[in-house]
Protein backbone atom coordinates (compact mmCIF):
# COMPACT_ATOMS: atom_id res chain seq x y z
CA UNK A 1 0.00 0.00 0.00
CA UNK A 2 1.43 3.20 -0.92
CA UNK A 3 2.02 6.38 1.49
CA UNK A 4 -0.84 8.68 -0.15
CA UNK A 5 -3.30 5.38 0.06
CA UNK A 6 -2.67 4.64 3.48
CA UNK A 7 -2.81 8.64 4.43
CA UNK A 8 -6.19 8.49 2.47
CA UNK A 9 -8.01 5.26 5.05
CA UNK A 10 -6.55 7.16 7.89
CA UNK A 11 -8.42 10.41 6.58
CA UNK A 12 -11.57 8.86 6.15
CA UNK A 13 -10.96 8.48 2.62
CA UNK A 14 -11.37 5.31 0.87
CA UNK A 15 -10.33 4.21 -2.80
CA UNK A 16 -12.74 5.03 -5.63
CA UNK A 17 -13.73 1.94 -7.89
CA UNK A 18 -16.31 2.40 -10.59
CA UNK A 19 -16.65 -1.37 -10.77
CA UNK A 20 -18.14 -1.48 -7.16
CA UNK A 21 -21.33 1.26 -8.49
CA UNK A 22 -21.65 -0.59 -11.76
CA UNK A 23 -24.40 -2.86 -10.33
CA UNK A 24 -27.43 -3.23 -12.81
CA UNK A 25 -27.09 -3.70 -16.61
CA UNK A 26 -28.79 -0.34 -16.87
CA UNK A 27 -26.36 1.44 -15.40
CA UNK A 28 -23.37 -0.93 -17.14
CA UNK A 29 -25.21 0.37 -20.59
CA UNK A 30 -24.93 3.86 -19.26
CA UNK A 31 -21.77 3.93 -18.17
CA UNK A 32 -20.36 2.39 -21.57
CA UNK A 33 -22.69 4.60 -23.17
CA UNK A 34 -20.81 7.86 -21.52
CA UNK A 35 -17.36 6.42 -22.33
CA UNK A 36 -18.00 5.86 -25.94
CA UNK A 37 -19.61 9.64 -26.18
CA UNK A 38 -16.65 11.10 -24.79
CA UNK A 39 -14.09 8.80 -26.44
CA UNK A 40 -13.53 10.38 -29.53
CA UNK A 41 -12.38 7.29 -30.75
CA UNK A 42 -9.68 6.77 -27.99
CA UNK A 43 -9.68 3.11 -27.90
CA UNK A 44 -7.75 2.85 -25.13
CA UNK A 45 -10.31 4.78 -23.16
CA UNK A 46 -13.47 2.40 -24.42
CA UNK A 47 -11.28 -0.31 -23.44
CA UNK A 48 -10.99 0.39 -20.00
CA UNK A 49 -14.34 1.31 -19.27
CA UNK A 50 -15.12 -2.61 -20.95
CA UNK A 51 -12.55 -3.57 -18.04
CA UNK A 52 -14.39 -2.05 -15.64
CA UNK A 53 -17.95 -3.69 -16.67
CA UNK A 54 -15.85 -6.94 -16.51
CA UNK A 55 -14.86 -6.69 -12.91
CA UNK A 56 -18.14 -5.04 -12.10
CA UNK A 57 -19.76 -8.54 -12.95
CA UNK A 58 -17.68 -10.29 -10.45
CA UNK A 59 -17.02 -12.87 -12.86
CA UNK A 60 -13.36 -14.00 -13.36
CA UNK A 61 -11.57 -13.55 -16.48
CA UNK A 62 -11.90 -17.32 -16.86
CA UNK A 63 -15.37 -17.39 -17.04
CA UNK A 64 -16.09 -14.51 -19.24
CA UNK A 65 -13.50 -16.09 -21.51
CA UNK A 66 -15.52 -19.49 -21.72
CA UNK A 67 -18.59 -17.17 -22.43
CA UNK A 68 -16.74 -15.26 -25.15
CA UNK A 69 -15.20 -18.12 -26.85
CA UNK A 70 -11.77 -15.99 -26.60
CA UNK A 71 -8.83 -17.29 -24.19
CA UNK A 72 -8.03 -15.59 -20.69
CA UNK A 73 -4.89 -14.18 -22.29
CA UNK A 74 -6.35 -13.12 -25.39
CA UNK A 75 -9.45 -11.40 -22.87
CA UNK A 76 -6.93 -9.68 -21.25
CA UNK A 77 -5.29 -8.73 -24.25
CA UNK A 78 -8.37 -7.12 -25.59
CA UNK A 79 -9.19 -5.16 -22.62
CA UNK A 80 -5.70 -3.58 -22.68
CA UNK A 81 -4.97 -0.54 -22.81
CA UNK A 82 -3.38 -1.11 -26.14
CA UNK A 83 -6.00 -4.06 -27.57
CA UNK A 84 -7.85 -3.20 -30.39
CA UNK A 85 -10.97 -5.74 -30.41
CA UNK A 86 -12.69 -6.24 -33.64
CA UNK A 87 -16.52 -5.97 -34.00
CA UNK A 88 -17.51 -9.33 -33.44
CA UNK A 89 -15.15 -9.75 -30.01
CA UNK A 90 -17.32 -6.51 -29.02
CA UNK A 91 -20.91 -8.27 -29.98
CA UNK A 92 -19.11 -10.99 -27.90
CA UNK A 93 -18.24 -9.34 -24.53
CA UNK A 94 -21.58 -7.29 -24.59
CA UNK A 95 -23.34 -11.32 -24.82
CA UNK A 96 -21.20 -12.12 -22.35
CA UNK A 97 -21.68 -8.97 -19.91
CA UNK A 98 -25.26 -9.17 -20.37
CA UNK A 99 -25.61 -6.23 -22.82
CA UNK A 100 -26.11 -5.62 -26.32
CA UNK A 101 -24.52 -3.03 -28.79
CA UNK A 102 -27.09 -0.84 -30.71
CA UNK A 103 -27.07 1.88 -32.83
CA UNK A 104 -28.55 5.38 -32.82
CA UNK A 105 -28.78 8.13 -35.28
CA UNK A 106 -26.70 10.86 -34.79
CA UNK A 107 -27.17 14.66 -33.66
Amino acid sequence: MSGLTKKMIKAGFSKFDIADHLTTPERMAAYLDATIEEANGDQAFINNALNDVARAQKQNMTKLAKATGITRSGLYETLSPKGNPSFATMQKLAAALGLRLTFTAAK
